[in-house]
């Protein structure tokens, strides 16, 4: 999951064959591309399918984009 701002973003990789675990609360930059969604973490490209959209619930955490995988 990505949440930006009042949105999160559900995620999920291309090719399963392909798992790599993101840290929780990882800051990113992120880019979105019709449905995917493009983003550098830890000095490295990612490229994800956004499988699902909906309003961010309210959170102590910092303002930003972070990444949570699941």
């Amino acid at each position: 999951m990505v949440r930006s701002g009042a949105t999160d973003y559900t995620i999920r990789q291309q090719k399963p064959a392909d798992q790599e675990l993101i840290s929780l609360n990882t800051t990113i930059e992120f880019k979105l591309d019709k449905s995917k969604i493009k983003f550098k973490a830890n000095g490295k490209s990612y490229e994800y399918l956004v499988v699902g959209q909906a309003a961010a619930t309210p959170s102590a955490g910092p303002a930003g984009a972070t990444a949570n995988p699941q």
